[in-house]
C-alpha cells in the first residue's frame, strides 16, 4: 500500500508541476526574450521549466512525511506505525497538490523578483542609449 501511495504522489506531483509549467511558459517566455533578447531566452525557459517540474515533485513528494506508514516514531516507545485509510490517502494526495504548488510558487516568485530587477536595468540602459542617440542627433 505504501508504494501505491508514493507512486500516486509522484504522478500527482509530476502532473501538477507540468500543468503549472504549461500554464506559465508563455508569460515567462515573453519575459525572457524582453530581458534577454536573445536566442538564449529559448534554452532559459527550457531550464527553467524544468525547474519548476524538479522544484514541484520534490516538494509534492515528501519522503519523510510518508516514512511514517512504514516505520513507528523513533522517540515514542509505544507508536505504531500509522494505517493507510480512505481519508489518509485523500489528506497525503491533498498535501501532495499543496506543497507542490507552493515549492513552485516559491521558485516563481523569486525568478519575477530577479527578472523585475533586470527588467529595471534593461530599461535604465535603454533610456541612456535613447538619450545618447538623441545628442549625438543634436
Amino acid at each position: 500500500m505504501f508504494l501505491t501511495l508514493l507512486l500516486v504522489t509522484l504522478v500527482v506531483a509530476t502532473v501538477v508541476s507540468l500543468l503549472v509549467a504549461l500554464a506559465f511558459s508563455k508569460p515567462i517566455d515573453s519575459i525572457l526574450k524582453r530581458i534577454i533578447a536573445d536566442e538564449i531566452s529559448v534554452a532559459w525557459l527550457k531550464y527553467l521549466k524544468f525547474a519548476i517540474l524538479v522544484v514541484g515533485v520534490s516538494a509534492g513528494v515528501r519522503i519523510y512525511e510518508l516514512e511514517k506508514y512504514i516505520t513507528p516514531a523513533r522517540w515514542d516507545k509505544e507508536a505504531r506505525v500509522v494505517s493507510l485509510t480512505t481519508e489518509r490517502w485523500v489528506l497525503e494526495l491533498y498535501r501532495t497538490v499543496i506543497e507542490a504548488l507552493q515549492g513552485i510558487a516559491w521558485l516563481l516568485l523569486v525568478f519575477f523578483i530577479f527578472a523585475l530587477i533586470a527588467y529595471v536595468i534593461v530599461r535604465i540602459a535603454e533610456m541612456r542609449q535613447g538619450g545618447a542617440a538623441d545628442r549625438a542627433k543634436g
